[in-house]
């Protein structure tokens, strides 16, 4: 099983993170650039706009957004195979912007990825 782990976008950065890489489709506020020791930046695995705008990181909403996230994400499986790539060559980080850490949309993202999705057929 490829190792993928979540971090914050603001917390330092660490050798044991492997290749760390932005799920974001926004660059996070009060971050610059050069401090964000990134590998990859991949804004459109994000959730679309719409969605996101929707779902304004309320709890209530969690379950029917992780729904309708893992449905856009269905037709995105070239880059939910690129990141089980790069989690097959060593540890990836996902990294997000989001206050709440249980419910964002890197956390889905690492479900799709231990579930297999994104891989061949």
């Amino acid at each position: 099983m490829p190792e993928v782990r979540l971090k914050r976008i603001y917390e330092p950065p660490s050798p044991a993170d492997g290749r760390r890489v932005l799920v974001e489709r926004l660059w996070p506020r009060g971050l610059r650039k050069a401090d964000a020791a990134l590998d990859e930046w991949l804004r459109d695995i994000a959730p679309s706009p719409e969605l996101r705008r929707w779902y304004g990181h309320d709890p209530q909403k969690w379950p029917e957004f992780r729904r309708r996230y893992r449905d856009e994400l269905a037709e995105r499986t070239d880059l939910l195979a690129r990141l089980r790539a790069h989690a097959s060559a060593g540890p990836l980080t996902l990294l997000f912007a989001a206050r709440d850490t249980e419910r964002n949309s890197a956390v889905v993202v690492k479900e799709l990825l231990e579930e297999g999705a994104g891989r061949p057929s």
